[in-house]
């Protein structure tokens, strides 16, 4: 059973998460005003977003390490508030080029702060004894949300872009100090916990095929996610010949769905265990473009059919990155390097799927392009259960973990 110390953690964890979203919601809303007092053109703004990408991914591979040797609490408490800092970058610049610099070094930031971030959660899981890791990503996103109203009232209100991101960049950092007081006390790093030769991995120690499949697998999930996230209302708009208005809304009911279920999937992983609750995942997911590459065929009940498919991608999406999270991280030696890359799979199917649609919908059609991430649906759902099943049977059950094994 969980105890008052655990209770306090998890307090504090979904404080980080639900920061560092709101973090990255203010920045993201802030992109078009920020375009315009730079005069940036697409292009350029693209340009800074691949950097910030770029950076996140590769401050994910320092970042494993980071937790591997000093702890997930030490770099959970310190990236944070780096991360929300580190936005000056952004809201001081004065030209293109300063733009480029201090997206590279906000992407910085913000890798460390999500290896970070998970790493400890993977831990407060641990000592919780049951499924909670899918409400953190919940969080995540209602604090992404909760960044775009603000940046909508702050702008709407008539300050400037550049207020609101320096006003972000010096506030964010003393509320992340109010959660940093509920992580879990003396955590030390996993090296230290067991110096034994098999538990202190070396900075070449293979990466198990077993992680591989599970990375492959979070990729496929991430390309699926990205194509709902760029794509849905441009599927409205462009296929179903929708209003401009009312085309958003195809991304609002996806969104809507994913972030109810991550409050939900913890105890739906806690019921069925993670190997079906990922096939399921899958099914839904696959399901649910299924339905949308067949709303043009529904004819007056087009939009609505779409809705149903984008609801259903939501739902099925939503548990399979925190699962992966959970399942490979706990009760690993080499945990913080195992997440930084799970996190890289994930974080560069977002990054590449949403492109990878366009191109293919450039050389036939969306509709044909969608066929994509229907597929690695299908995928997720077949190859995902082993993937979860292996990781557990070679992990030995020790106290703290047992009933998280049997979960999954």
């Amino acid at each position: 059973m969980f105890d008052s110390v655990a209770r306090r953690a998890r307090a504090g964890v979904f404080g980080y998460f639900g920061l560092s979203g709101m973090t990255v919601g203010i920045w993201a809303a802030s992109l078009p005003a920020l375009a315009d007092r730079l005069d940036l053109d697409s292009g350029r703004t693209g340009t800074a977003l691949l950097l910030v990408s770029l950076a996140a991914l590769v401050a994910m591979q320092a970042a494993g390490r980071m937790v591997d040797r000093w702890s997930s609490r030490r770099l959970t408490w310190a990236a944070g508030p780096l991360h929300a800092l580190l936005l000056l970058g952004p809201a001081l610049a004065g030209s293109y080029s300063a733009l480029l610099v201090g997206a590279v070094v906000f992407g910085l930031g913000f890798g460390l702060i999500e290896v970070g971030m998970n790493a400890h959660a993977v831990e407060v899981e641990v000592r919780y004894d049951r499924p909670i890791m899918s409400a953190f990503h919940g969080m995540w996103s209602l604090g992404g949300a909760a960044g775009g109203l603000v940046t909508s009232a702050v702008l709407h209100g008539g300050l400037g872009v550049r207020t609101l991101l320096v006003g972000t960049a010096l506030a964010m950092p003393l509320l992340f100090l109010l959660p940093a007081r509920l992580l879990l006390p003396g955590a030390v790093a996993r090296d230290e916990a067991d110096p034994s030769p098999k538990a202190a991995p070396t900075g070449r120690a293979r990466v198990p095929r077993v992680i591989l499949l599970l990375g492959v697998v979070m990729l496929a999930g991430a390309i699926c996610e990205g194509g709902a996230m760029d794509w849905a209302a441009m599927h409205a708009r462009r296929v179903l010949g929708v209003s401009a208005d009312l085309a958003p809304l195809s991304y609002t009911v996806y969104s809507v769905a994913m972030t109810t279920m991550r409050f939900l999937g913890d105890r739906l992983r806690g019921r069925l265990g993670g190997s079906r609750t990922l096939r399921l995942a899958g099914a839904f997911a696959a399901g649910g473009y299924a339905l949308v590459l067949l709303a043009p065929s529904a004819g007056g009940a087009a939009l609505v059919c779409a809705w149903a498919g984008w609801i259903l991608v939501g739902i099925g999406l939503a548990t399979v990155v925190p699962i992966g999270f959970s399942t490979a991280g706990a009760d690993e030696a080499s945990a913080g390097r195992t997440i930084a890359l799970l996190t890289s799979f994930g974080y560069g199917g977002l990054l590449a799927g949403p492109a990878l649609i366009g191109h293919i919908a450039e050389a036939t059609s969306l509709r044909t392009a969608l066929v994509l991430p229907g597929v690695l649906a299908v995928f997720v759902a077949v190859a995902g259960p082993p993937a979860i099943t292996a990781l557990t049977a070679r992990r030995t059950p020790a106290s703290g973990t047992a009933s998280l094994e049997r979960a999954s």
